[in-house]
């Protein structure tokens, strides 16, 4: 596999914003609901699978390396929104 290049970091950086959203705006299945009133069949079990998923996915794009294995792609990147926002999931779906 060849090293990624830094328009692919910044794009996997980027769409991690995603996720960051997802977990900051429905931080409360109540949220969820009001802000998808046309879902009326996702259960809360289900809703807080969604935000694991997304806990989860922040958490491998965190953990990205280079080719080597050891060394991060990330350099200069702020993690705090992503922090945050896995502290939160994580006190969602726990």
């Amino acid at each position: 596999m060849l090293e990624r290049t830094a328009d692919e970091i910044a794009v996997i950086y980027s769409t991690a914003g995603d996720s960051v959203t997802l977990i900051n705006k429905d931080a409360n299945f109540a949220a969820y609901q009001t802000a998808n009133e046309w879902d009326k069949t996702t259960t809360e079990t289900e809703w807080k699978a969604i935000i694991e998923r997304n806990v989860k996915h922040l958490q491998i794009i965190k953990a990205y390396t280079k080719t080597d294995g050891t060394t991060s792609i990330w350099t200069s990147e702020s993690f705090t929104d992503i922090d945050a926002a896995i502290t939160t999931g994580k006190a969602i779906y726990s």
